[in-house]
């Protein structure tokens, strides 16, 4: 999967519009986008879109955090609707991932879903706290799919002014983002940029999405539908690396016993190999 588009949970417009798009997944939010006294209103209407469900696209639901005292209701309210995974927001490292999985357990035995079934994807670094937590989530639940990083509620819990500087993330907003990445592979899940608040400017979310990939991000979060194709398109390996990538694998299989190939003028070994693998994956090649 390439891109999540968040969807408000208690806008079927929204929902409806978001269906149409190419997103690979949907993300309703409980959270953010839902004000305190809308929030009932909220869990109705995404229970209806989870019931409602769009064809070629999975469902997420981003519940309120554990410390709102929210998590269960939402959870009680949405799960019989059988989504694909919960994005849990304001994430403090593998417990809160484990306690997410705890509840999980449950409303997936009340309803008769399969144990385990349910993803998680936490969004890892919206407090200093969080920050210092990512080094542990390779002892989290299984259910555990991918790991998003986030800079709006970052910079409230720095006291920044700002996140970017002429576009670009820097200082402490640039660490957060390459730490998850790194948690995220090292836990062997999904690393997911975070998303491009600037709707208008699709040359600056192109050129964002396409570094988020150059360094190995796997997805990227969306909060309008026009950027799911810029997104999905950057997502996707160019000509030129599935073209060399083939080079790559054709010299090793042609050479099994090789640890080191030359291929167009380099030197190519068994990393390179894993690379080209990867991408030849990625392009639905392999």
């Amino acid at each position: 999967m390439r891109s999540f588009l968040f969807v408000p949970g208690d806008s079927t417009r929204k929902y409806e519009s978001a269906k149409k798009t190419s997103a690979d997944a949907l993300i309703l939010d409980l959270e953010d986008s839902i004000a305190p006294d809308q929030k009932p209103v909220a869990r109705t209407t995404s229970l209806g879109m989870l019931k409602d469900a769009a064809p070629g696209k999975k469902l997420y639901v981003r519940v309120n955090a554990l410390d709102t005292g929210m998590t269960c209701v939402d959870l009680a309210a949405i799960m019989s609707g059988k989504p694909d995974g919960i994005v849990l927001p304001k994430c403090a490292g593998a417990p809160d991932i484990n306690q997410l999985a705890f509840y999980l357990d449950a409303f997936e035995a009340a309803h008769g879903i399969t144990n385990g079934t349910t993803r998680i994807v936490p969004v890892a670094t919206e407090t200093a706290d969080a920050i210092f937590k990512l080094a542990n989530f390779q002892g989290a639940s299984p259910r555990l799919w991918g790991m998003m990083w986030g800079a709006e509620d970052l910079a409230a819990s720095l006291g920044a002014s700002q996140n970017r500087i002429n576009g670009k993330f820097y200082g402490p907003f640039l660490l957060a983002r390459n730490l998850c990445l790194m948690s995220a592979v090292a836990a062997g899940v999904v690393p997911i940029d975070t998303v491009y608040a600037d709707i208008d400017n699709l040359a600056g979310l192109e050129e964002e999405a396409v570094e988020a990939r150059r360094d190995g991000f796997l997805a990227k979060a969306i909060i309008h539908p026009k950027h799911v194709d810029v997104v999905n398109k950057a997502f996707m390996p160019t000509e030129d690396e599935i073209a060399l990538s083939r080079k790559i694998v054709a010299a090793f299989e042609q050479n099994p016993d090789s640890g080191v190939i030359r291929v167009e003028g380099k030197m190519v070994d068994k990393p390179h190999l894993r690379a080209a693998l990867k991408i030849l994956a990625q392009a639905g090649l392999v």
